[in-house]
């Protein structure tokens, strides 16, 4: 179109074009090129590829879910290589030296664990034995979790912590109390790490003991860190309590954290048993850990229809209502007070001591620890000597709380001597020491009424049908268990101080507190 004759027009590219036209066509040229680039700048890109603003962020999810399958993984693998251990016991069994039992209640999923370890960390003569209480909604997978891995972080720090011990000693030694600054620093900065001992306490406990505590205050440091960032269990409103132990030969270190219990069984000198606490049921009720958690801005109170259990609440909502002061996860709390440090002691073992009892609070609440001491000391042998506690705290549930679901129960007995095949000599002199079995106080028909009346929205009353189901599976079974483990003696005049018709202790309350007005006082009343 631009083709002329003209010999006023330039030649270019074998065509004659006035140079005007070829300025207008660069022009447009440069204009089409800016508008590309333009064009490419402002629409959107597709979402897969990599200059969508979104790209980056779903790759990172997508390798979220990669690692999350990982280490789920990973899990499994590990849980397969520790269930192979033939020294590590974690059902309901017995071997030589311990014997263990749980049994799911009626409040849903079984959400207690338990432990024993022999030959722990590969040492002779060393036993660890635990027992763990979940609650919450994924309580059973935090405890869980924490049987399986709290033991190997214990042995591993247990080992650095021995090592670290052998260092000091052995440049304590070279440097003949002349350190120079280098040494200086790396003992100072070593001891950063240590945790506060009191020098009464040092001269009083042993050397393993002062290894021990460290290695169950950084176990247990590490295990709730572990938990915090763990994807595939949500420990926000879940927890569980550890009452822990490590044998080696004569010495017993425990580390506890919750309302879990351990209970020493030991001979007196008249030959008689008696029941020692070795550990501290950590609740809020506790001046200390009250203190402690107000001073975090967490509150402690109970509520009107259990006055006798304090529970931990947040600052400004009345929930979860924890009723521990130390636990494992509940990280909705650990802000305002709650914590999993252990409560670390030590106990030299004498020739008198017989056995331990580890158990969950579903044992506590109803049988005191005299009476278990008795009833494992009556067992007909050490094998079942777990399921006979059990079993006795089972009935006793429904004896003293008819109307509550009876919770879960966890037990480890932990025997300290190899002699007989028998508990103890008492198993044979019980049966002529032993008194008439009295039945549990009954309380006024009217009062236990009025109590259920006022406590039907709590979630541990049992129905009518469930009630009668148990009665009637009591009836089959005819007495045919009968022992001496059955027997549960009870004071005569005393009564029980927990309401009628309410577990003793719902770990975990998920509704906030209701405060009636005057109105609905008065439509009670009218009821």
């Amino acid at each position: 179109a631009f083709a002329t004759t003209d010999p006023s027009i330039t030649k270019s590219g074998g065509l004659y074009c006035s140079s005007a036209v070829l300025e207008c066509l660069l022009s447009i040229i440069r204009a089409l090129r800016m508008g590309s680039c333009l064009s490419a700048e402002s629409r959107s890109p597709l979402p897969d590829s990599p200059s969508s603003p979104s790209w980056g962020v779903r790759r990172r999810k997508s390798s979220k879910k990669r690692m999350g399958s990982r280490n789920s993984s990973f899990d499994y693998r590990r849980e397969e290589r520790l269930h192979r251990i033939p020294e590590r016991m974690f059902f309901n069994g017995s071997s030589e030296v311990a014997s263990l039992f749980t049994q799911q209640g009626k409040k849903g999923t079984n959400q207690d664990a338990m432990i024993v370890w022999e030959n722990f960390g590969s040492r002779t003569d060393t036993v660890f034995c635990g027992v763990f209480d979940g609650h919450g909604p994924f309580g059973h997978m935090v405890a869980k979790r924490v049987r399986d891995s709290l033991p190997l972080k214990l042995s591993a720090n247990w080992e650095v912590n021995i090592v670290n011990d052998e260092v000091l000693k052995e440049i304590s030694l070279n440097a003949a109390g002349s350190l120079n600054s280098d040494d200086t620093a790396f003992v100072s900065v070593d001891e950063d790490f240590r945790p506060s001992v009191d020098v009464d306490e040092t001269e009083k406990n042993p050397e393993i003991f002062q290894t021990l505590r460290e290695s169950f205050l950084k176990a247990f440091k590490v295990m709730d860190r572990e938990l915090r960032t763990t994807p595939s269990i949500d420990c926000f409103c879940s927890g569980t309590t550890a009452v822990t132990l490590i044998k080696q030969g004569r010495d017993l270190i425990i580390g506890n954290v919750g309302d879990s219990r351990a209970v020493l069984c030991t001979r007196r000198i008249d030959d008689t048993l008696s029941a020692i606490q070795l550990t501290v049921d950590l609740k809020p009720n506790l001046p200390a850990e009250a203190e402690r958690i107000r001073k975090c801005r967490g509150r402690v109170f109970a509520l009107q229809d259990e006055p006798e259990v304090a529970r931990v609440w947040l600052p400004n909502t009345d929930s979860p209502g924890l009723a521990m002061a130390r636990a494992f996860g509940d990280f909705c709390l650990k802000d305002f007070g709650l914590i999993s440090v252990p409560d670390v002691s030590y106990r030299r073992l004498t020739e008198r001591d017989e056995f331990i009892v580890l158990a969950t609070d579903g044992i506590w609440d109803v049988l005191s620890n005299k009476e278990v001491v008795d009833i494992v000391a009556t067992a007909p042998a050490r094998s079942s000597a777990a399921r006979a506690l059990v079993e006795t705290a089972v009935r006793a549930w429904r004896q003293k709380y008819p109307t509550s679901k009876v919770d879960d129960c966890a037990v480890v007995c932990l025997f300290l001597d190899l002699d007989s095949n028998t508990v103890s000599t008492a198993a044979n002199n019980g049966s002529k020491e032993k008194e008439q079995p009295t039945t549990v106080n009954e309380v006024n028909a009217e009062e236990d009424l009025s109590e259920t009346a006022s406590l039907v929205h709590s979630g541990t009353v049992r129905t009518a049908e469930e009630i009668l189901a148990d009665e009637e599976e009591d009836e089959e079974e005819g007495g045919s268990k009968e022992n001496a483990a059955d027997d549960m003696n009870s004071e005569p005049g005393v009564e029980w101080s927990a309401l009628e018709g309410v577990s003793r202790v719902n770990t975990l309350l998920n509704l906030p507190r209701f405060t009636p007005t005057k109105e609905d006082k008065k439509v009670w009343k009218k009821v």
